[in-house]
């Protein structure tokens, strides 16, 4: 790269740095907090729902994590939690309807490669990381409590 070019790309990045629009933090943490409590909220209602008619206290997260992460695919899927997500940022990438984003979104976005090359290869491109650090780190933790115990 010349010099002349590295001059151009520094002074494009100080006026765009310059020009770009800074975002009103507190405004950004309130929505996040306010729409993933209203996530959260609706978890919760699942959960009173689930109770109330009887599943048994073990199994309760398991129903409403099903649920919740049926109603965060099913929202992306029809373009809506997209919309939502533009205005509560974090607040709806903390909660498991933004882990159901996460895998639905990429699937979603390939679909015209067809269903074996497209849907299934890029479904996990994003949370397949996670995944793997998750199911990792966890198989971790258990031998290290393991051997606390044994000491």
């Amino acid at each position: 790269m010349s010099v002349k070019e590295k001059k151009v790309k520094e002074k494009f990045k100080k006026i765009s740095s310059q020009t770009q629009p800074k975002p009103n933090l507190l405004k950004n943490c309130i929505n996040a907090f306010i729409i993933g409590g209203l996530i959260c909220d609706v978890g919760q209602f699942f959960n009173n729902f689930f109770l109330n008619i009887g599943i048994p206290k073990e199994d309760l997260g398991t129903y409403v994590s099903i649920v919740m992460v049926f109603i965060g695919a099913l929202l992306t899927g029809v373009g809506v939690y997209d919309k939502i997500a533009t205005h509560a940022g974090a607040g709806t990438v903390v909660p498991i309807t933004g882990f159901a984003n996460s895998i639905v979104s990429p699937a979603m976005e390939f679909k015209k490669e067809g269903y074996v090359f497209g849907v299934a290869a890029k479904m996990f491109i994003i949370a397949g990381p996670v995944l793997v650090y998750g199911i990792s780190s966890s198989v971790v933790v258990g031998i290290v409590y393991f051997v606390l115990l044994k000491i």
